[in-house]
């Protein structure tokens, strides 16, 4: 069963506001927001699922005495970032103060449930091409 740490946010872009709540757990980021245009007309409420294999990495922001925290998230893909409330190419999720301490410990055991999953994954395969050295230098002819 999937277990997910939810953490509320909000976000700015251009002008419109966004209401939300991150979804973090060892299989990727669930992202359920609502944004409102000039804040006052609802775009309704959406629903995004990141898996880990399109993020390139996430990080938390500690801010100053746990003002200003944010979590920042940066994708594999721009293409993927439009369906997404963004600032220069990444999703910034600005942390309420209250909120600080569930953050941070939601970030620390998404970092570490990911690269467990990291590490129990097989070694990538090695290319045929690689196993082979293209000089014949060594080569002897047959009698």
């Amino acid at each position: 069963m999937q277990t997910f740490t939810s953490i509320p946010f909000k976000s700015e872009g251009g002008l419109s506001q966004t209401n939300g709540l991150a979804k973090f757990s060892a299989a990727g980021i669930i992202l359920e927001f609502e944004s409102k245009f000039l804040g006052l007309v609802s775009k309704g409420v959406k629903e995004v699922r990141i898996p880990l294999d399109e993020l390139l990495d996430v990080k938390f922001r500690k801010g100053f005495v746990k003002r200003g925290a944010k979590i920042e998230i940066r994708l594999k893909s721009m293409a993927r970032l439009q369906e997404l409330p963004n600032k220069e190419g990444k999703i910034v999720l600005k942390i309420a103060t209250q909120d600080w301490d569930l953050a941070r410990d939601a970030i620390q055991s998404f970092e570490k449930a990911s690269q467990e999953r990291a590490d129990s994954l097989p070694p990538a395969h090695t290319p045929v091409s690689v196993l082979f050295d293209e000089t014949e230098a060594d080569t002897e002819e047959l009698k």
